[in-house]
Order: C-alpha cells, then sequence, then structure tokens
C-alpha cells in the first residue's frame, strides 16, 4: 500500500474510532426539576469546572455557568441553549443544554435533533410533567433512546415503584431500574447499583458544591447502620429482579426501555453513576440518514446539521453562532464547505466551543462533536454543510406553538429595524412569524411555545435593533396545518383565523381551544387539520 493510501486508511480510522468514544445527549425536563443543577453536577464530576454552581436567586450564590443572556441572569432561568464539552473515562461529551422552561421556544425542541440519547430528568415528588411529556415526544418521533434520572431524592417525594408505573404508563418505555434508592424521599443514603451489585452511601460535602463523598457498603454493614431502610431497599430490588426489569441494551436502544437512575443533583449523589451509564449504554454517534432516506456513513468527508442559530452571545462583538452537529468526516477549521440550502462556499475560519459567555477555539471535530461558527449570517436551523460528495439532511420540523401576539413597531420611522428585527427572531427560531392578508405586514403575529418568548422578542429589539414594540395578546391557543382547500372553510368559522407561516409558506389554522377546533371538525368532517410536533393534544 503505497504511503497516501495507507495515511488516508488511518485517518478513516481515526474518525471512526473518535466517533465511538464520543457522547452526544440533552438533559430534558420541566421547570424546576433541577436541569441546571444537573448540567452544572456532571460538568464538576468530569473536572470540567472545581464547583458547582446553582440557580438561585440569593445573594452571593453564583449563577451556573450555561446562563449568559441578561433575562436569565435576572430571573436564575434558563432562556437559550448551551453546548458543553468535556471528557469523562476516555470519552468526549457533548452536553447540548436544553431550556427546561415552559416558556421558551421551539428551539428548546429543536436542539434535540443534534444529539443520540437523552435523559430525562424527573423530580422525585412531581413525577412525569407537562413539558417533560413534550420533549418526550420530540424523542419519540426522532426515536431518541431515554434514560430516566430521578432528581431530589434527598427530598419528601413519591413512591419509587409508584414513579415507575407512571413512566411506563405516560411514555410507553419499560422502566429498568439500573440504581435503586436506599431510603425513602427525604431520607436517602445511597443506593443500590444493580448492574455492578454494590450499595452505596453517599455522604454531602459543605454546601453540596464538591463531589459527594461514596463509600461501598458490605450487606452486614448496610443492615447495621441503615437498618429497616437497607431491607425494604433490598426487597424492592428482589421484586424488580422477579418482574425481569433488567437493563436490556437493545430494548434501550429501540426505544422500547429506560434505564432508571436515583439521585439528588443539588448534592451531587448519583451523578457520578449516571456518567458511568452514559459511557456504558448511550450510543454512540451512528450514520445519520440523509433527506432521501439514505445513511452517510461516518467515515465519509465533513457533513453537519445547523441545530441552532443565536445571535448577539457576545454584545461586544454582536456576532451570530450558528450551532453545527458533526453527522460524519472530521472538520478542520479553515475548510470552506458547501452550504447544500444555496449551494454557496462557507469558509469556517472561526468556529468554536461556546458554553454560555465562555469560547474556546476548535481546531478539529468528529461525528458527534457540536461546532460553533461565528459570522454565520446565511445559515438557518435545518441547514446542511458539508464537503466532498453532496448531502443534505432532512430539515428540522417546526413545533407546535400555543401562544399568539400581534407585533407592531411603536415608532414608524423605526419600521425597517422592526422588520429587520422580526426576520432576525423568525430565522433564529426565537418565534414563528403568521402573516395574513386581513392583518397586513404592519403587525405580524408571532406564534411561539411559551409566553417568554415574546418578552425576549421585546427585549432583544429593544437592545439590538434600537426599536421598541407593542405587543398584544390574541385569543388562540391551538395550531393546525391545513391546506389550501380548506382554508376559506375554515377561516369562515368563529373563533377560527388562517395565516401562512413566513418561513416555509404553509398554512396553519388558529383556534381558540380544542373544544372549537372539533366543532368545526363535527360540521365539516373533511377538513385538512394537522397537528404540529410536541402537541400532545388531540
Amino acid at each position: 500500500m503505497s504511503p497516501p493510501a495507507r495515511r488516508g486508511e488511518q485517518q478513516l480510522t481515526a474518525i471512526i474510532e473518535e466517533a465511538a468514544r464520543r457522547r452526544t445527549f440533552a438533559v430534558i425536563s420541566h421547570p424546576d426539576a433541577g436541569k441546571s443543577t444537573m448540567t452544572e453536577a456532571l460538568a464538576l464530576h468530569a473536572s470540567a469546572i472545581t464547583e458547582a454552581g446553582a440557580v438561585h436567586g440569593k445573594a452571593g450564590r453564583r449563577g451556573v455557568t450555561s446562563d449568559w443572556m441578561d433575562m436569565e441572569k435576572a430571573r436564575g432561568i434558563s432562556i437559550t441553549s448551551a453546548a458543553l464539552r468535556f471528557e469523562y473515562r476516555g470519552h468526549m461529551f457533548n452536553l447540548v443544554d436544553t431550556p427546561g422552561h415552559a416558556d421558551f421556544s421551539e428551539d428548546t425542541y429543536r436542539v434535540l435533533a443534534a444529539v443520540d440519547c437523552a435523559v430525562m430528568l424527573l423530580d422525585a415528588a412531581k413525577g412525569m410533567e407537562p413539558q417533560t411529556l413534550k420533549l418526550f415526544e420530540v424523542c419519540r418521533h426522532r426515536r431518541i433512546p431515554v434514560i430516566t434520572f430521578v432528581n431530589k431524592w434527598d427530598r419528601p417525594g413519591r413512591e419509587a415503584l409508584e414513579l415507575l408505573d407512571e413512566i411506563e404508563e405516560k411514555t410507553g418505555l419499560r422502566p429498568t431500574p439500573i440504581t435503586w434508592p436506599i431510603g425513602t424521599g427525604g431520607f436517602f443514603h445511597g443506593v443500590i447499583d444493580r448492574v455492578a451489585d454494590r450499595a452505596v452511601r453517599y455522604t454531602r460535602t459543605p454546601g453540596g458544591a464538591t463531589k459527594a463523598i461514596e463509600t461501598d457498603l458490605t450487606p452486614e454493614q448496610a443492615v447495621a447502620e441503615l437498618g429497616d431502610d437497607w431491607t425494604r431497599a433490598s426487597d424492592e430490588v428482589e421484586l424488580l429482579g422477579a418482574i425481569g426489569a433488567d437493563h436490556d441494551q437493545k430494548a434501550f436502544e429501540g426505544h422500547e426501555s429506560t434505564p432508571v437512575l436515583f439521585g439528588a443533583a443539588l448534592n451531587n449523589f448519583g451523578v457520578g453513576r449516571l456518567l458511568d451509564a452514559m459511557v456504558d449504554i448511550a450510543p454512540a454517534p451512528a450514520p445519520r440518514p440523509d433527506v432521501n432516506d439514505v445513511p452517510r456513513p461516518l467515515e465519509e468527508p465533513f457533513s453537519g446539521l445547523v441545530f441552532k442559530v443565536q445571535a448577539n452571545m457576545d454584545p461586544s462583538h454582536r456576532d451570530r453562532i450558528a450551532f453545527v452537529r458533526v453527522c460524519s468526516g472530521r472538520f478542520e477549521r479553515g475548510m470552506v464547505l458547501t452550504h447544500a440550502a444555496t449551494g454557496r462556499p462557507f469558509a469556517t475560519k472561526y468556529a468554536q466551543a461556546v458554553f454560555g459567555q465562555e469560547r474556546a477555539t476548535i481546531d478539529e471535530a468528529y461525528p458527534g462533536d457540536v461546532v460553533g461558527l461565528v459570522n454565520a449570517t446565511a445559515l438557518r436551523p435545518g441547514d446542511t454543510l458539508y464537503d466532498g460528495p453532496s448531502v443534505e439532511f432532512p430539515k428540522i420540523p417546526s413545533f407546535a406553538p400555543e401562544h399568539f401576539w400581534t407585533a407592531r413597531c411603536r415608532d414608524a420611522g423605526r419600521a425597517k429595524q422592526f422588520r429587520k428585527g422580526i426576520e432576525q427572531m423568525e430565522a433564529e427560531g426565537v418565534v414563528q412569524v403568521l402573516r395574513s392578508e386581513i392583518r397586513g405586514d404592519q403587525s405580524p403575529v408571532l406564534a411561539a411555545v411559551g409566553p417568554m418568548q415574546f418578552d425576549v422578542v421585546k427585549h432583544r429589539l429593544a437592545g439590538e435593533f434600537n426599536t421598541e414594540i407593542a405587543l398584544d395578546r390574541l385569543d388562540f391557543s391551538l395550531a393546525r396545518i391545513t391546506d389550501a382547500e380548506s382554508a376559506p372553510i375554515l377561516a369562515r368559522q368563529r373563533g377560527v383565523e388562517v395565516f401562512t407561516r413566513s418561513i416555509d409558506g404553509e398554512l396553519l389554522a388558529l383556534f381558540t381551544d380544542e373544544w372549537r377546533m372539533r366543532g368545526v371538525l363535527r360540521d365539516h368532517p373533511n377538513l385538512v387539520l394537522k397537528a404540529l410536533l410536541a402537541d400532545t393534544r388531540g
């Protein structure tokens, strides 16, 4: 074999090997289930940071590293998504941060297009909550394997077996606990690790800001130190074995079961075991199907999917960053790629890893990695970039908005800036923009998953485009995709209005509520009304 051929073969082997050690995942949850705290705890255990921060509004507490926007800092919540890159046990982790608050844009759902696995975070007291279910529906749609972590076991909560029943009932996945709690909610001693066949006691460090102390216990020690709590946990573990609730890798990867772990992220209980599970059972990047449903091999030349675009993450630079999931090949900073949507070249001189306001230059990346491309004015979520043979991946679907407001510019002299700002918000996917002949272009309708998105739009147009806007709420709560034949009939119905979505020309029928939609369908059963993804209503 000639030296160039040998080098080529070595490069292909390196791509396969690097991809195999990648774990690209997201944490999905309902508001206040502890997602931001979990993000910090995972980074702490991987030694990416030295001290975990938590989202609390108390003076003197540091905020989580991932929160950067002024509104996030003021409210103590996560609005935008970020990507955290760290190494653990010889594996490279890419944690794509999905804002868990109910009041955020479909960006929360869209970033799931970039991951190979999801960690579903449940509050031990509240179980499966609405926003978690919506995020889970996106995982189901994309066939993303889900690992469940029951959080806040250090606080009073529900029975562990009851939570397993709820998980199965609401998701259809068979729960297969990897760890089992010793002690009821609020009296958390540790876990029985069913896979490693060991008992671990957790001891909280001062403030919970550093890794918890883990102590292995023999059965004799556990009986002596933990008494009835140990006996009860042991009996429940025997029951789990008797009913066959054991981890099955094929069922997990086939989206039929979900491994379950118990812990408390705030105290760093069980977080290290979650990372170990990610290494041991979470899937590595696999060939991704293109628009023709033909998988693109990992060793093919570079290809990547833009899953998020964010402007002005750094106010001093006024830049625009496109987050790209590497799907195949090796990315090298400076390479000139092709933008599949336009056929035009795209230079990658400025490539970065971005987490909050922290940035680091990326010189190379492999399948599963997330690269932030700066000054990406031409890119939109769902776009494909590639090198070598042409490829285009399926577009990311739009998701179901539930809140609708009209927007108008307060100063007619700022109309140009107003239009530019609205276009920017639409291109980033902050909101969907709907238009109709009746309402005209001066007052577009903004549609969003949650109402806080309108605050984000107002805040950003004022800060970035020096444009004050007025927002007026519309009395709609449900959107359905329709067609040109159904639209005129729908437009004549009470409590219904039909719009064209600007970004793709799709016709959307808005209803005041679900009952109004069902009433219209009773009278006109042949109307075309299709649900959007992540709408869990009928």
